[in-house]
């Protein structure tokens, strides 16, 4: 069960095999050079020897890339920005109020923060994953044990997210 760190020599074993395989010293033949992608860009491993150098040829990679560099069809651009636009009016326009309502209703903002605050009530307390490490239990935690401390550490962070969202709602 892998959970996501290295953890033990199995862990170890499975990213050597990986590293060997992708990112392995061909790539760093002088006799050949290795193109991570020629697509409007020479993506390359610089010939430079100290920081400077280095840092100049990570200067000139194009700010912007096309899906090429990533192994996309040029079509995945389009739809990118295609969806980007139509969240972003989605999303102005979710965001409008409405102002015209008959006396005694409830308008729009109340409503949401009425329903924000019902739903930050129902949210549960973070886990205290210190006092559940201090456990007997995970003093050498299993994989399985490791991959629950994991996704309690993620828990958390959405539970704080979510806190921090409706409370800006």
């Amino acid at each position: 069960m892998y959970g996501g760190r290295v953890t033990d020599n199995w862990d170890r074993r499975i990213m050597n095999t990986y590293l060997a395989e992708f990112m392995g010293d061909f790539i760093f033949d002088s006799n050949q050079k290795f193109f991570f992608s020629r697509s409007d860009n020479d993506y390359v491993i610089p010939d430079a020897q100290d920081m400077e150098q280095f840092i100049a040829a990570i200067d000139e990679i194009p700010l912007f890339t096309n899906p090429g560099v990533f192994g996309l069809h040029s079509n995945a651009e389009i739809q990118y920005f295609t969806n980007a636009a139509k969240d972003l009016w989605m999303n102005t326009l979710e965001m409008q109020t409405s102002d015209g309502g008959a006396s005694g209703g409830v308008n729009r903002e109340e409503y949401i923060e009425k329903v924000a605050a019902e739903i930050s009530d129902k949210l549960p307390e973070v886990f205290d994953i210190y006092n559940i490490k201090k456990n007997k239990d995970y003093e050498t935690p299993s994989p399985t044990q490791i991959v629950l401390l994991q996704e309690l550490e993620r828990f958390n962070q959405l539970l704080e997210q979510l806190a921090t969202s409706l409370f800006d709602l």
